[in-house]
């Protein structure tokens, strides 16, 4: 499995895998322990978590199932995010959803994810979104805390675009690692806006959520998905790629900013099919011929 170094002390596994629908997927600990050492064995070290996931308890069915078998704990990364805030019957304080960077929650946040998760560090916390009523200072105060105590060792963002970004970044002292956007083929705002150019500038990876744009690809009927899948279909033709979705993974890839894409599925055929498009090689004429499809247009 290829790695992508974010820091001097942290690198990520090119295929993140995303923990979002755990809940939904309905596993016994002992499925998802084996789902775990599944990745692991596949090369796939870095899970991807959030505090909201699941109403509030994707962490914990993780956490019950890394209890199974905790030395487990030292060969994997996690990220996990803050800064939502769900209506939700686990939550019934919340009386609306609103976005919360205050130090008071992002420690208290963290707190329950260490407890949830049942470890006593977290590699890598990221603000789930921008927060319009954002004090930077004080979640950089939350951030420096957190490190300083051993709780969080890097922190990064979510969703954020170029203004938010440095707007955050010029309160710490310290980098932020990575901004995990939504990017896929068929989802090119993150490319045309600037968000996957200050990646790069910050010579940050970014880690791609939905890069199969949420399986609209495989089914939609909109004019964008259809041309797009019959230009995918020639492609994995052309690569010999066994799926689509292989291509859709082979096209992030292939992009210099060292995109690391997030597959979020509970299958271990589907988290197989992503590890296997790391040998599938788009040229450059195959990367502009599905960026032209989706846009539905020639390049200026």
């Amino acid at each position: 499995m290829q790695r992508v170094q974010l820091t001097e002390d942290l690198s990520f596994s090119r295929i993140v895998h995303g923990l979002w629908r755990l809940s939904d997927w309905q596993y016994s600990k002992e499925q998802t322990l084996d789902l775990i050492e599944h990745c692991l064995d596949q090369g796939i070290t870095t899970f991807d978590h959030a505090d909201i996931y699941g109403s509030y308890t994707c962490e914990a069915l993780f956490g019950e199932a890394l209890a199974l078998k905790p030395e487990l704990r030292e060969k994997m990364e996690i990220v996990t995010k803050t800064g939502i805030k769900l209506k939700s019957k686990n939550r019934p304080a919340h009386t609306i959803k609103q976005y919360d960077t205050s130090k008071e929650h992002i420690v208290s946040s963290v707190n329950q994810s260490l407890k949830n998760l049942q470890t006593d560090y977290i590699d890598v916390l990221l603000i789930h979104r921008p927060d319009p009523f954002m004090n930077p200072a004080e979640t950089a105060e939350a951030f420096l805390e957190l490190k300083q105590s051993g709780k969080v060792r890097h922190f990064g963002v979510s969703n954020f675009k170029q203004s938010q970004f440095a707007m955050l970044q010029s309160y710490l002292d310290f980098p932020l690692v990575t901004n995990q956007i939504e990017l896929s083929a068929y989802q090119l705002e993150n490319v045309e806006d600037g968000t996957l150019d200050l990646c790069q500038e910050k010579r940050i990876a970014p880690m791609a959520w939905s890069p199969l744009a949420g399986g609209k690809i495989f089914s939609a009927d909109d004019e964008k998905a259809v041309r797009l899948r019959e230009k995918l279909v020639e492609i994995q033709k052309d690569t010999g790629a066994n799926g689509i979705d292989q291509v859709l993974y082979a096209w992030l890839l292939a992009h210099p900013a060292s995109i690391i894409p997030i597959v979020g599925s509970g299958k271990k055929e589907r988290i197989d099919h992503a590890v296997q498009a790391l040998d599938v090689h788009l040229n450059r004429e195959q990367w502009f011929d599905i960026l032209q499809t989706s846009m539905g247009h020639e390049v200026p």
